[in-house]
């Protein structure tokens, strides 16, 4: 993999050690160790509407995993000194290593409650450190199979860090498996552009646009179909039909022309 000046590997994640201690393996994640684990599929589910009250026991509106909105965090901001913040931030990142560790230890509902106590408290400045947090919180989401809330986290975490690799492609795996093969294509592409040794995006970039051709080509016979049902429909009352009709292409500029046919063959 190619040297980048904005690794994602100076802020740990589920998915992978800091290069700082790499050695630490008994407290640490390796990308082998979470393939494995999300590859084993639970039985578990998460329930997004499970939200969390305040601490005077009043509900707040909140996201669906029960974070905080951004505008609801800066609010709680504004009365934290700077000294206040930074031992908000360490809080948070304390909370991420315990979610890691629940990641690890096969605890993806834990995990996915413990990161969204760290992006409660994390400061809204610190974008990196919530982009880690929503690409682990997305990881353990992919374990439970909910896909479409996992894909929501990775897009936040690439709002934040749009050149976060791991998460964009662990974003154009989750787009490839619920059958949307042009967005996990416009993902790999990314991916290519940080790190053009990146091997599954480029595997991918051969594998996607044989299959997305032929789904525009199934979904274009099957639109003139439709429109071939309908053009009948209407035409029938003053004894006409579609083969009446002949439509031809251009092949020097590709349009159309429609030629009337009184009696088709």
């Amino acid at each position: 993999m190619t040297d980048n000046t904005n690794s994602d590997d100076e802020f740990q994640d589920a998915v992978g050690p800091e290069i700082a201690q790499r050695e630490a393996t008994s407290a640490r994640l390796t990308e082998e160790d979470v393939d494995d684990i999300i590859n084993h599929q639970s039985q578990l589910r998460l329930n997004d509407e499970e939200g969390f009250e305040a601490a005077g026991g009043d509900a707040v509106p909140q996201e669906p995993d029960g974070e905080l909105t951004l505008e609801q965090l800066r609010d709680l901001e504004k009365s934290l000194t700077p000294e206040e913040l930074a031992v908000k931030k360490e809080q948070a990142n304390k909370l991420k290593l315990e979610g890691n560790e629940l990641f690890k230890n096969d605890d993806a509902t834990g995990a996915i409650r413990v990161y969204t106590e760290a992006l409660n408290i994390c400061p809204s400045d610190s974008v990196k450190e919530r982009s880690v947090l929503f690409g682990n919180r997305a990881a353990a989401k992919m374990k439970l199979e909910a896909k479409k809330s996992a894909i929501d986290d990775c897009t936040k975490a690439i709002e934040l860090w749009p050149e976060y690799l791991r998460v964009l492609l662990r974003r154009a795996k989750l787009y490839e498996q619920d059958d949307k093969p042009d967005e996990a294509l416009t993902d790999y592409k990314k991916v290519s552009e940080i790190d053009p040794g990146q091997r599954e995006a480029q595997e991918a970039q051969i594998r996607l646009p044989p299959i997305i051709n032929e789904r525009n080509e199934k979904l274009k016979t099957e639109m003139m179909s439709s429109l071939k049902d309908l053009g009948n429909m209407i035409l029938r009352p003053f004894g006409l039909s579609t083969q009446n009709f002949q439509m031809q292409q251009d092949p020097n500029t590709g349009s159309y022309s429609i030629n009337f046919n009184q009696k088709p063959s």
